[in-house]
């Protein structure tokens, strides 16, 4: 008997009607009779007679009915523990992001998950764009947040929102912050680079070159937190995303507006071939939804 049959049979066998089946079953009566029809045709015998406008068990359904009631039994708790599992925060979200992330996002939001989700494991990397790559590959982690990285066999990308770039100096440069800024500005100040290793490097490289600006570079670093721990001594000014911008690590650091703007994306990385747990993907959701309200409020809070 195939499952379906199990559930029709059942329910006729205890309802002592097909009426009444259907109605528990939430079918049409129709639907309930052609249902049991076939099983009986699969199995070589009738389950039920009809009489008098009722039905009534055989000997044979009689026989069944207590291998029925176990296997009923053993589907409705399959059921519960299936229901269960979609409202269970239990589980561990394996999760890596760039540095940048790490200073304020990815704690802020794994706090307030938290409150919510308080169930959920974190087992929480901070690694450059290749080392995602290749941990997602080795099946380390399940989930991947970089800026603009790029395009790696095996995996899934998803855009998730467009960042853009923001100067940041020390308040002793005394910078007017109540306008944007432009490269050629910029250009003369003492620069911190980012190294063209990375995305966002290669990005700045780009429009310098397109602008035909030479800056006058004093120092160049891997990580957008060295540059702004530099800025914030007062070694020079630094281009970096507008997260990395607007971290609280470095609260004596004036943040610049450019009257030129490349937009990057933001992006989040998977496998392509395993799905991610469901423990994961709830905070994916959350992180998908944070992005886009933490990037809107942050351009909000500077018109």
């Amino acid at each position: 008997m195939r499952l379906r049959h199990i559930e029709i049979f059942h329910a006729v066998y205890t309802c002592g009607s097909i009426t009444a089946a259907a109605k528990v079953l939430n079918v049409s009566q129709p639907s309930v009779s052609k249902v049991l029809a076939h099983a009986e045709s699969q199995l070589g015998y009738r389950l039920f007679e009809r009489h008098k406008g009722k039905i009534i068990p055989t000997r044979e359904a009689d026989h069944l009915i207590d291998h029925v009631m176990g296997a009923y039994q053993h589907i409705e708790e399959l059921r519960r523990i299936s229901k269960n599992l979609s409202a269970d925060d239990s589980g561990t979200v394996r999760f890596a992001s760039t540095p940048t992330f790490g200073v304020d996002f990815i704690p802020n939001l794994v706090a307030s998950y938290l409150a919510s989700h308080p169930g959920t494991r974190f087992d929480i990397e901070t690694l450059h764009h290749q080392q995602i790559a290749r941990a997602i590959k080795e099946h380390r982690i399940d989930l991947g947040l970089a800026f603009a990285p790029h395009q790696h066999s095996e995996l899934q990308s998803e855009t998730l929102a467009s960042a853009r770039f923001m100067a940041i100096a020390s308040k002793n440069m005394s910078l007017d912050v109540s306008r944007p800024v432009s490269l050629e500005e910029i250009a003369h100040l003492p620069m911190i680079q980012l190294s063209e290793r990375g995305p966002l490097g290669k990005l700045l490289k780009q429009s310098f070159d397109a602008f035909d600006i030479t800056p006058h570079t004093v120092a160049t670093v891997e990580t957008y937190q060295m540059a702004k721990a530099l800025a914030a001594r007062g070694v020079g000014v630094c281009l970096v995303d507008e997260i990395t911008a607007r971290s609280s690590e470095h609260l004596q650091t004036l943040c610049l507006e450019l009257d030129w703007q490349v937009e990057f994306e933001v992006v989040a990385m998977f496998s392509q071939t395993t799905p991610l747990p469901l423990v994961t993907q709830r905070f994916y959701d959350a992180l998908k939804s944070e992005i886009s309200r933490f990037l809107s409020q942050q351009r909000h809070d500077r018109t």
